[in-house]
């Protein structure tokens, strides 16, 4: 018989916290809030968290994690893309993950970057995830021979980036085949 999983109360307290950072911005965390989310006793988050800051920090980690944990098994399992129109596909995807059914954890790590970005402790964690991205990307373009791959994976985080704002915020339904096409064409172009 196989083990069910039951998180323990500090990742449900997390996984809360970042739905509610997700749906209602930094300004609905709180830890009264968070204990009512994750459906904990009150106090519940404060033991873990005692702080705001650490309530935050704690976010920031356990985001991390999960997409740590997500970018390696999905990478684990996917094959690199060997053209550009694979590599299109694959972008494709992912925007359509990180604004479909991830929506919430993207908003909330947005929030996150808006909340910490110039703290040097609390946004390191956020800078690193981002730099890991960056590389595998660059990697995945240098497999497909894209000329110039550093520049090339600047451009392309930063139209990705554009795009999941784009479809969180404006235009849900936003199809970012064409652009990306347009983009990565582009940009295998240059010699």
């Amino acid at each position: 018989m196989s083990e069910v999983y039951m998180p323990t109360t500090r990742v449900r307290a997390l996984d809360a916290a970042l739905e509610l950072l997700g749906t209602e911005g930094v300004r609905a965390l709180t830890h009264a809030r968070v204990d009512t989310a994750a459906a904990l006793p009150a106090g519940s988050t404060s033991n873990w968290f005692r702080t705001r800051r650490a309530l935050l920090a704690g976010c920031v980690d356990h985001l991390a994690e999960q997409e740590r944990a997500e970018f390696d098994s999905s990478t684990a399992s996917a094959a690199a893309p060997r053209s550009s129109a694979e590599f299109i596909e694959g972008l494709c995807r992912i925007l359509e993950l990180q604004t479909g059914p991830f929506a919430a954890r993207t908003r909330a790590r947005y929030s996150l970057w808006l909340e910490l970005g110039s703290d040097p402790e609390l946004g390191e964690p956020l800078r690193r995830q981002r730099l890991e991205f960056e590389r595998w990307t660059e990697s995945l373009l240098v497999g497909i021979g894209m000329p110039h791959p550093a520049t090339a994976t600047k451009t392309v985080m930063a139209l990705g980036d554009g795009l999941v704002l784009h479809r969180l915020t404006i235009d849900p339904v936003l199809d970012p085949r064409p652009l990306l096409e347009r983009a990565v064409r582009a940009l295998m172009a240059e010699a």
